[in-house]
């Protein structure tokens, strides 16, 4: 799916670069599949701003996706390939054999009319789902559960993918493309191939509009603050961060080489960080 570029009639599109849109089947998404999406603007229960930069943007609906996939043994057709506001991949709307209609997230080479199914027998192909256990060792695989059960959490924005590299006892070993190596339990379930839209790392917003489309409200440097605003302002002119720590968050949090994670209890699982050297 390649990119639709402009002429640069106006400054806003001069560097503007769009998807194209081609593979999307259908324009509005099924009305039984949609949940109400509120919108905080960055503000918690209390009315207090605890995310900046956030507010505005355009309304819009969720789409209910299958991420758990467990209609085991019953065969689906895919009607539809939707576009998804929520989500940088596109979605797929399938419709099994009794009749049930879901959508999942669209991988690289799913088109209309295909048959997609799931389960330890489910064939070996693009967007169908089965256990890592089942799946063969070198096979690329979004979508993966990291709780068997509990439905896919990881590889699942678009062009995105993980690399079954090898199973051991209860364990099978992925690699992230991030180089991470990373022990999932062999019961999880995983979707065959690549998450689609491949070309969306090549799309420009081409101007600050755009960007209030997406909820996102300007951003201003620390260092153009007053001192009480920001721990990067004040001073005369053009002053630097002068910190011996490195620059830092409005709240004072390290903004380089500072770890955040905190989940200490899965870090067994991780055979090689992504930032090891």
């Amino acid at each position: 799916m390649p990119v639709r570029k402009y002429k640069p009639v106006t400054p806003g599109r001069r560097f503007m670069a769009i998807a194209s849109y081609d593979e999307i089947t259908k324009g509005k998404p099924e009305k039984a599949l949609l949940q109400k999406l509120t919108k905080s603007g960055g503000r918690n229960n209390s009315g207090k701003m605890t995310i900046r930069n956030h507010g505005g943007g355009n309304k819009r609906m969720y789409r209910l996706i299958d991420f758990k996939r467990l209609k085991d043994g019953i065969m689906a057709d895919v009607i539809a390939i939707e576009y998804d506001p929520n989500r940088t991949s596109r979605i797929a709307l399938l419709q099994y054999a009794d009749g049930v209609k879901t959508y999942i997230i669209a991988p690289n080479g799913v088109t209309v009319g295909d048959k997609i199914s799931s389960g330890a027998d489910a064939d070996i192909k693009p967007g169908c789902a089965l256990p890592l256990q089942n799946i063969p060792v070198g096979t690329l695989v979004h979508n993966v559960e990291l709780n068997p059960g509990r439905g896919g959490q990881m590889a699942r924005s678009a062009g995105n993918y993980a690399q079954l590299m090898a199973k051991e006892d209860k364990y099978a070993l992925l690699r992230l493309p991030s180089s991470e190596m990373r022990r999932v339990l062999i019961t999880c379930r995983a979707t065959i191939g690549q998450v689609g839209n491949l070309e969306h790392e090549n799309e420009k917003l081409g101007k600050a509009g755009k960007s209030r489309w997406k909820g996102r409200t300007p951003h201003t440097r620390g260092v153009v603050m007053n001192p009480r605003d920001h721990p990067h302002g004040g001073g005369e002119g053009k002053s630097p961060v002068g910190r011996k720590k490195g620059p830092v968050s409005a709240t004072g949090v390290l903004a380089l080489g500072f770890k955040t994670r905190r989940n200490k209890s899965t870090d067994k699982y991780i055979v090689k960080r992504r930032n090891s050297k």
